[in-house]
């Protein structure tokens, strides 16, 4: 069952209100932007990810990456990605989902291909690990002014997220936040406003997809269920015009965020 309306306060005034640098920024820009809308770009080959990326742009807060999954991968570009974030004015967040000991989080962050910390400026986390895994990420990415998202719920159906599991990862990051930034998650699970919810399984209308995935409309994330970022992939990415979708999707989110303000 959905509640009717989860109020709260604007994002300009949550950008007052975050103790978070990255989550200030964000709040910040969201309410310069006019958009809380984050498209996930699952491209495979370089090129296809940034047309993609180019396309939507200008109506994204944040783009949601997949680094591990370009089949062509240079570091050039995450160098191009980095330049298309500034110019148009959205953060990079690297879905990563760390779920290792601290120790192989600092290595896997900062090492390796892909040296996550240098161009994300988000990344995100599970819980279940315990706070070593928060603490070994921290000390990568707080020197480099970097956000950590922990995983609080997923969209997938029979998932394993308990209430117990959601309470405790919320306990955690209220323990670091001076690095953990918000949650991913299927609604609002912390009280404080200065933590962004940020929700995948988002599409213009509610239904089922395939390997289990549950879609919700925009409404129901926004306004009912109180998350504050929808997460967009196959609704816009597979759209015959990506960049019209894009926009019905910022519409749609914006329209929602403004009915609970």
């Amino acid at each position: 069952m959905f509640q009717d309306m989860i109020q709260k306060q604007s994002f300009a005034q949550r950008a007052q209100i975050a103790t978070h640098p990255l989550a200030k920024r964000l709040f910040q820009l969201m309410a310069d932007k006019q958009t809380n809308l984050c498209v996930n770009a699952d491209e495979t080959r370089a090129e296809e990810l940034l047309h993609y990326v180019a396309l939507v742009a200008d109506q994204i807060a944040v783009l949601k990456t997949h680094i591990d999954i370009v089949e062509d991968f240079t570091p050039e570009l995450t160098e191009r990605l980095t330049e298309l974030a500034e110019k148009h004015n959205f953060l990079i967040f690297e879905d990563r989902k760390f779920a290792d000991i601290g120790n192989i989080v600092k290595l896997q962050y900062s090492k390796g291909a892909y040296h996550i910390a240098d161009w994300a400026h988000i990344t995100n986390a599970h819980a279940l690990p315990g706070p070593g895994i928060v603490e070994g990420l921290k000390e990568i990415g707080l020197p480099k002014h970097r956000g950590l998202l922990l995983l609080a719920q997923m969209s997938s159906a029979a998932n394993l997220f308990d209430e117990g599991y959601v309470r405790q990862t919320v306990a955690m990051a209220q323990a670091h936040a001076d690095f953990v930034m918000g949650f991913i998650s299927q609604q609002q699970v912390s009280e404080n406003p200065g933590l962004v919810h940020m929700t995948p399984g988002v599409q213009l209308e509610a239904k089922r997809g395939s390997l289990g995935q549950q879609y919700r409309s925009v409404h129901q994330a926004i306004v009912q269920q109180g998350c504050d970022v929808v997460i967009v992939g196959s609704g816009i990415i597979q759209s015959e015009d990506s960049s019209t979708a894009a926009k019905r999707y910022r519409d749609a989110a914006w329209q929602a965020y403004q009915e609970c303000v």
